[in-house]
């Protein structure tokens, strides 16, 4: 429904008043959750979901300072907190209780404190503190209203670097503070292009800085930073050099150092170069085509670990820096592994371990004498799943399908992963998209699917469209710019392998994701709705245009290298076109939007217009804001009723046969 002229405009109130008064209103968690349209939820979904609901988490976080116990974030209350263990199995002894989740954390070496980020209401603008692990008294080291991160000690635990705004509230810039007098905490590096800086290892003597300048996931550069001189050298990517480069660690002679980049190839790969601008990088897994997607070295340099992504699943891999060499673990279970430290005396490696039917715990493996020898893999931490029986859990399947453009004269495939409920089917299907856009679906223990496989017996089919991470950086960029919609296209093309499948229902297909995710959501309504049953929209991007312009100033250059720039006449009128708020009127498909007051990201006004506007043309929109969250929802009690209020969306719109 459109209006013209001041006559029309008086219409449009009037209607918007009257539909506002239609219109059901609710509150819960003491008015911090704000619901419209959303029916009341049963009794029996409520607890239908509540062991579902109680999976935990325990993520490793760093090994105290003596390596004889490790730190762990998990959650016990309403949001995740720091804890620590002694021993595997052991107890998780809670160290801070704070209202909001724990972010990043920074062990000190050669000491006790600990360092952590933590923001407010999911602003995003997270603050510095370092907390004393014996009193848990934990102060504030950086300005209580700028936005920090990356924190990174030097070797002998007495100053840190650190990424922040305080600058000027957008530039991206990195400091150096010695904890003790945070007042005196100085830029050592400007951001002059709206790009990002931050931190990566100190050199031995503390004298020089590996940091590294991200622009983009397919351009960013490693430089040397003289702590006492103030220069700044270049030492890998750059002008002329597009590619991806990450500073890893110095070598043990500290005259070279280790990054990962994809200087020469498709895919990321360890290398070392001498620490000198200009110098020849020496790769050094050339023989694996697939993303290192991160590696460590022990505080010894004399053994280093590197994790390879294998079509989304982890192989986590031994490397000896003096050979050259490197070894396959062969006993950890096939998932995805993150956050890999070497304990400070280099006899054994942790490591997070997520499968697709256990959730993320810590895992300890036992070092050999040699750098490439290894003992047995002991689970630390034995997470609750709710008294959940986790061999019922479905596992998914990988699967390819064809979609609309060639390669070398065959149908490009899109990988895509598929949980499916026991039985014959056919079964609705839930299409979830991740966001990013440069993210990657991987095989990781989801709470959500499985509830969704068991409570509503539906297929889940997670693909990893064009401009996914993981593939090489053809596929990464396949997307960027005036080919936005190509990657919409691939989820047409999922539609159609969706009709090929006996066992899925092409008549019950719903669409569900989140941030850019919620963009292809919204996408797929406008160009799919009459092969919709339903679709579920997370702090999605409802305009490109009024997103670049409102998202956060940090973070609006970032942006523009990926989606184009606004402010470009051409540009401009593409992302004007193709916007699922300039195509509403395609949309009539039900909808559900869920999005963060505090959003810093997506601001909430992206939400907001996307309702109205589908309101005001009489669609069927239930609408969900947390006033104290921000990107996504952290606390327990917002969460517990977004999922609540999913499944019964799906039970009403999707699962029913008409």
């Amino acid at each position: 429904m459109r209006y013209a002229g001041a006559a029309g405009a008086l219409l449009a109130l009037l209607a918007a008043a009257t539909l506002a008064e239609t219109i059901t209103r609710t509150e819960a968690n003491n008015g911090n959750l704000v619901m419209e349209a959303v029916p009341p939820i049963p009794q029996q979904i409520v607890d239908d979901l509540n062991r579902y609901q109680n999976v935990r988490s325990a993520y490793f976080e760093g090994w105290q300072e003596g390596g004889d116990g490790i730190y762990i974030v998990t959650r016990f209350a309403e949001v995740e907190q720091l804890h620590r263990v002694d021993m595997p199995g052991g107890a998780r002894h809670q160290l801070t209780y704070y209202g909001e989740p724990i972010g990043e954390l920074a062990i000190q070496p050669r000491g006790d404190g600990i360092v952590f980020t933590r923001d407010a209401g999911g602003s995003e603008f997270a603050q510095i503190f370092l907390l004393d692990p014996a009193t848990g008294v934990a102060r504030m080291l950086t300005d209580g209203e700028s936005r920090n991160g990356a924190v990174t000690w030097d070797r002998e635990g007495r100053r840190l670097a650190y990424q922040s705004t305080a600058r000027n509230g957008a530039s991206n810039d990195i400091w150096l503070v010695d904890p003790d007098d945070p007042e005196a905490a100085e830029i050592i590096v400007e951001s002059q292009d709206g790009s990002w800086w931050g931190p990566a290892e100190f050199s031995a003597r503390g004298n020089q800085l590996l940091a590294n300048n991200y622009v983009s996931i397919t351009d960013s550069s490693v430089h040397l930073v003289d702590m006492d001189s103030g220069s700044v050298t270049l030492l890998a990517g750059g002008p002329g050099n597009t590619s991806t480069n990450y500073p890893v660690a110095f070598d043990d002679s500290n005259d070279g150092y280790w990054l990962i980049t994809s200087q020469g190839s498709e895919f990321q790969r360890l290398a070392w170069q001498p620490a000198e601008p200009g110098a020849d990088i020496e790769v050094v897994t050339g023989d694996i085509d697939w993303d290192v997607s991160g590696a460590v070295i022990s505080r010894d340099r004399k053994r280093m670990a590197f994790a390879v992504n294998e079509n989304g699943r982890s192989a986590i891999y031994l490397f000896d820096p003096r050979t050259r060499k490197y070894r396959l673990i062969d006993n950890i279970p096939t998932g995805v592994a993150a956050r890999i430290e070497f304990s400070p005396d280099g006899r054994r490696l942790a490591m997070t371990l997520n499968t697709a039917t256990t959730p993320s715990d810590t895992f300890v493996l036992e070092l050999g004498p040699g750098p490439l020898e290894h003992g047995a893999l002991t689970r630390w931490t034995f997470s609750e799943v709710g008294g959940l029986d986790t061999t019922t859990f479905r596992e998914p399947q990988l699967v390819s399908y064809p979609t609309f453009d060639d390669v070398d004269g065959k149908s490009r495939q899109i990988p895509a992963w598929v949980y499916r409920p026991p039985g014959d089917g056919p079964f609705p299907v839930v299409v979830s998209i991740h966001g990013g856009p440069e993210a990657q679906s991987r095989p990781w223990f989801s709470s959500t699917y499985q509830m969704w496989l068991a409570k509503l017996g539906v297929a889940v089919v997670v693909p990893n469209v064009r401009g996914s991470a993981g593939y090489g950086k053809t596929y990464l960029g396949l997307d960027n710019g005036f080919k936005r919609e190509d990657s919409v296209k691939d989820i047409g093309a999922l539609l159609d392998w969706i009709e090929s499948q006996p066992d899925l229902d092409e008549d019950r297909v719903a669409v569900f994701g989140g941030s850019y995710g919620g963009y292809m959501v919204l996408a797929s309504a406008v160009h799919f709705s009459d092969r919709l049953r339903a679709a579920v929209d997370i702090v999605g991007i409802s305009s490109f245009v009024t997103f670049l312009e409102n998202t956060q100033d940090y973070r609006r250059d970032l942006r523009r290298v990926e989606y184009g720039d606004e402010r470009d006449p051409a540009m401009r009128a593409h992302l004007e076109k193709i916007s699922p708020l300039n195509n509403v009127e395609k949309i009539s498909v039900p909808m559900f939007v869920v999005q963060g007051e505090n959003d810093p990201r997506v601001p909430v006004t992206e939400a907001t217009q996307m309702v109205a506007a589908l309101r005001e043309q009489g669609n069927t929109v239930w609408y969900m804001n947390a006033l104290n969250e921000g990107h996504g929802y952290r606390k327990k009690e917002n969460r517990d009723i977004y999922q609540q209020a999913t499944i019964l969306f799906l039970q009403t719109y999707l699962v029913g046969k008409e």
